[in-house]
């Protein structure tokens, strides 16, 4: 178990809720595809990350009962609370899906409306969606009024020549949404340029549901200033997290120490391998390997070390040696 250096429990009051949820902590891992899966997730909560968002999932997976698809949503009960992201265009099948995901447990259920990826845009859906406020409407009115849980939404700006994200905040507050967590970026911004951190106010000072900034935050003292200009009762980091997890505890990278870094490392290997089994499991683990160490300076054949196979303990003595080295 990974300690976090300024432990989530230590809060009485929550910082707040979603309906009747408590959350704990203004800190977030935000979805990421392909990063914010089981392994991962986990050891950002341990570290102190307040809530747990799932990959997003499409929702005609979650109707024909995948595999793969489903699987992105294991959790245990530590995480809770626990977030399911899901997306689609499709408002019937949205409504399906997420009746059907809600009988998994989930804490809350979220509609994915910030994905900037041409293949879920072309469609309708993610940032897609804000294209369209009536569907939006209809998507929450309908989710309020038959999911138990509390349903959510993450927003971008909308697009360079259409920046809606007031009306769709209003929009997902007026029909039942609970929480609002905005990346204040456009769809055509992708994760390049400036966020805007004036709009995330707009948002805040338009609804009276809780508001999540999101974007480009990188160090600690990014999470105050954030909430400082903003408002908003909480962030969610994405990039600085994966480079930083220790972030929710807390501290900025050059802060952890080796042996901090030695622990995440096994623990995040041990678990991507129980949740993907080895050969994947140890592949995808990789990318994650590159990032643990990013702050040291690594030739091109160290590179090509982590980016080897070979077993996972050979794996874990090549890091340490790696890690050893540097100090």
């Amino acid at each position: 178990m990974l300690e976090p250096a300024a432990p989530s429990t230590s809060i009485h009051e929550p910082t707040f809720k979603v309906r009747d949820i408590p959350v704990y902590g203004d800190a977030i891992l935000a979805p990421m595809d392909g990063y914010s899966d089981w392994p991962f997730r986990s050891l950002c909560r341990e570290l102190g990350s307040a809530m747990s968002y799932t990959e997003f999932v499409k929702v005609e997976m979650i109707l024909r009962r995948s595999k793969r698809p489903i699987a992105k949503l294991k959790f245990t009960s530590a995480e809770r609370p626990v977030v399911f992201q899901i997306y689609g265009e499709d408002p019937d099948l949205i409504v399906k899906a997420a009746l059907k995901a809600q009988f998994l447990e989930p804490d809350i259920i979220d509609i994915n409306m910030g994905c900037p990826a041409r293949t879920v845009t072309h469609r309708g859906a993610g940032v897609g969606l804000m294209r369209t406020p009536l569907k939006v409407a209809q998507i929450f009115k309908q989710l309020s009024t038959l999911l138990d849980v509390p349903v959510t939404a993450k927003i971008r700006l909308g697009w360079d020549e259409c920046r809606n994200h007031v009306l769709i905040a209003r929009i997902v507050e007026e029909n039942g949404g609970a929480l609002i967590a905005v990346h204040a970026r456009t769809k055509q911004q992708g994760l390049a340029g400036q966020v805007d951190l004036q709009a995330i106010a707009e948002v805040r000072a338009a609804v009276n549901i809780p508001v999540i900034g999101n974007g480009d935050i990188k160090k600690v003292a990014d999470i105050e200033r954030m909430k400082k200009m903003t408002g908003c009762h909480a962030v969610m980091i994405g990039r600085g997290a994966v480079a930083n997890p220790w972030i929710f505890s807390g501290l900025d990278r050059e802060e952890v120490s080796p042996d901090q870094v030695r622990l995440a490392v096994r623990t995040h290997l041990e678990r991507n391998i129980e949740f993907y089994g080895t050969e994947i499991g140890q592949r995808l683990f990789r990318k994650h390997a590159v990032q643990y160490l990013l702050h040291q300076v690594l030739d091109r054949e160290t590179r090509r070390e982590i980016l080897s196979q070979r077993p996972p303990e050979k794996f874990l003595e090549m890091l340490d040696q790696i890690n050893l080295i540097a100090q």
